[in-house]
């Protein structure tokens, strides 16, 4: 039984994780939110699961590198000053960050890259994301978590090879590139689907959340896993050992 702790506990993920974390027997060590000390969480935690905010994320690496325990990072809306960050944290501590705790959509992640790679760059590939109308952040995390696989797939570097948000005169599609487009509406858990278009034919590789809780469980999955792991950062596709 794992000692699990939650920053952003009074968040709708934080009441779903600690619902997956009584159903599958571990212990909810407690929790925190924003003004709280995660020091202090993670001193009574085996590991801790954040999907709090961007704003926090120093703070919660701090924590876990005092307790010496590892951190599972879902917080999205994070910039590259973020991810030094926990570049250099997990020189010392195990950390899982990821922009989707969904096991489904970890293994979608793994197809669109090995479709990317082997389809080749005459294909083009579109990304279509839609979220609840509370969703702060476009493109979604999860998106840019699929941008990256596709990216990885074709060798290329996704900040380079971007397209988001066209609106007005502007001009033919840039051969090479990946495309987003953000729907924001209702109460939608999240949909994305890749589309990659070639001549006279298309292939849509599709993910749809029908609740929260799928989130949770793919987060408390990757706590567990994470327990007893040596200090580096690691993924999704290291829990399903993809």
């Amino acid at each position: 039984m794992a000692r699990i702790g939650i920053i952003g506990s009074e968040g709708a993920m934080g009441h779903a994780l600690a619902s997956v974390i009584a159903a599958g027997g571990h212990a909810l060590s407690g929790g925190v939110d924003k003004g709280g000390d995660p020091a202090g969480l993670a001193d009574e935690s085996d590991v801790l699961v954040d999907f709090s905010s961007p704003q926090a994320l120093e703070a919660n690496l701090h924590a876990a590198i005092g307790a010496g325990i590892p951190l599972v990072i879902g917080t999205t809306g994070l910039d590259a000053t973020h991810h030094t960050a926990i570049d250099n944290a997990a020189r010392v501590v195990p950390i899982l960050q990821t922009g989707n705790t969904s096991l489904g959509v970890t293994l979608l992640a793994h197809l669109v890259r090995e479709a990317a790679a082997r389809l080749g760059p005459d294909w083009d590939i579109e990304i279509v994301e839609m979220h609840h109308r509370r969703k702060v952040d476009a493109p979604s995390g999860t998106a840019l978590l699929l941008g990256e696989a596709a990216a990885q797939g074709r060798g290329i570097e996704l900040a380079a090879n971007r397209e988001s948000g066209r609106d007005g005169h502007t001009g033919a599609r840039r051969p090479g590139t990946i495309g987003f487009a953000s729907l924001r509406g209702g109460t939608v858990a999240g949909e994305h689907s890749v589309i990659l278009a070639g001549e006279q034919e298309r292939l849509v590789l599709a993910h749809s959340a029908e609740d929260r809780s799928i989130f949770a469980r793919g987060a408390i999955r990757a706590a567990e896993w994470l327990i007893g792991k040596p200090a580096r950062r690691y993924t999704m596709e290291d829990v399903l050992e993809l």
